[in-house]
């Protein structure tokens, strides 16, 4: 695994739940005001916020780590991009071009160094490799790694040895794949995870197998890309390398994602509501009993006392008559009501009405 891979794969262990912790900080310093209260760790408010932030920063670093893979692949280059020409390219234009490069480049031309005979001899390659129908189908497919099967001379060799070369590819995938699942590392998605896994695989297989470059290079990405910027068109096989790459971290951003785009499922009877309810149960009943206790503290001095006890509950009903049932508002426009009704011309004690 190159230096790249292990930084990328430290980078999604380390850096989104640190970025999001920064991240949260800082939107809390500029949205909440000086004095005014934030939200703190672990309450509803904190978790939406953080869940957000986070899905944004995986999302940003989705898009970096596939920009990254396709800088690295454009600065790899390829023979098309050496010689300076088209994919479509005939052997005539290779010719021509290759014998302009070399009136600059050749060791004859310029001072002899092991750099400028190194370029040349792999522009040699490159041209020999493009003139060759059988090997410039394999390049376009395998990338330079076509350079090292010595034994392959036809297109059905290269095919067939570049069939060889990706089924343990998928196979180890697979397998990775089935562990981590059954270790639970990968449930959320799993399904689609395998889907993608099969129609990789799927497009792979008809990349390298057929004699026309794959319809999504040829119709969509490369009039795209050679319209809007200076990008090169893209080969079958960086495309394949793009999209090994891309699938990867993908199924890694989705893997931490995921379990936050869908609410948890809470099982009847486990969502804290009983809990709740017993606790406030409990905290009634204690109220209650501390203020029993209280009021038998201040009727104490009056246990033994049955006179006291009777003066204290006529007050005590006195009171609530007066303020509590004569005070409720129902009570009071009924009382008004009667004394409206009641005979102004009437006698003392008299009740009766018009």
């Amino acid at each position: 695994m190159s230096a790249n891979n292990l930084l990328s794969m430290a980078g999604w262990m380390f850096l989104p739940n640190l970025a999001t912790g920064w991240l949260q900080s800082i939107w809390y310093s500029v949205t909440i005001r000086a004095g005014d209260p934030k939200p703190q760790p672990g309450s509803p408010k904190f978790n939406i916020h953080k869940r957000r932030i986070y899905i944004s920063v995986v999302s940003i670093y989705l898009l970096y780590t596939i920009y990254e893979a396709d800088w690295d692949i454009r600065r790899a280059s390829d023979f098309y991009q050496d010689l300076s020409v088209s994919l479509n390219a005939t052997d005539r234009d290779i010719k021509s071009r290759f014998r302009r490069l070399a009136a600059t480049y050749h060791p004859d031309k310029v001072s002899s160094t092991s750099a400028s005979e190194g370029y040349f001899v792999h522009l040699k390659l490159a041209q020999d490799t493009l003139l060759n129908p059988a090997k410039r189908f394999a390049y376009e497919r395998f990338g330079p790694s076509m350079l090292q099967w010595q034994r392959c001379s036809s297109i059905k060799d290269y095919v067939m040895t570049g069939l060889w070369n990706i089924i343990p590819y998928y196979g180890a995938a697979a397998v990775v794949m089935y562990i981590m699942g059954f270790l639970g590392y990968l449930e959320w998605g799993k399904y689609w995870r395998w889907i993608t896994l099969i129609i990789m695989c799927v497009f792979e297989c008809h990349t390298i197998s057929r004699p026309y470059f794959p319809y999504a290079a040829t119709k969509f990405l490369n009039p795209i890309l050679t319209t809007i910027s200076n990008h090169p068109p893209i080969l079958p096989f960086q495309l394949i390398e793009l999209a090994r790459k891309a699938s990867i971290t993908m199924f890694i951003a989705f893997s931490q994602i995921g379990p936050m785009l869908s609410p948890p499922t809470v099982a009847p009877g486990t969502d804290g509501t009983d809990a709740q309810l017993a606790r406030l149960e409990a905290s009634a009943k204690a109220a209650d009993a501390q203020a029993s206790a209280l009021i038998g503290i201040d009727m104490s001095p009056f246990v033994n006392d049955p006179a006291a006890l009777k003066d204290i509950k006529g007050h005590v009903k006195e009171w609530l008559v007066q303020n509590t049932i004569r005070n409720d508002p129902e009570v009071r426009d009924a009382m008004g009501n009667v004394l409206k009704r009641r005979r102004v011309d009437a006698p003392a004690g008299a009740k009766g009405t018009r």
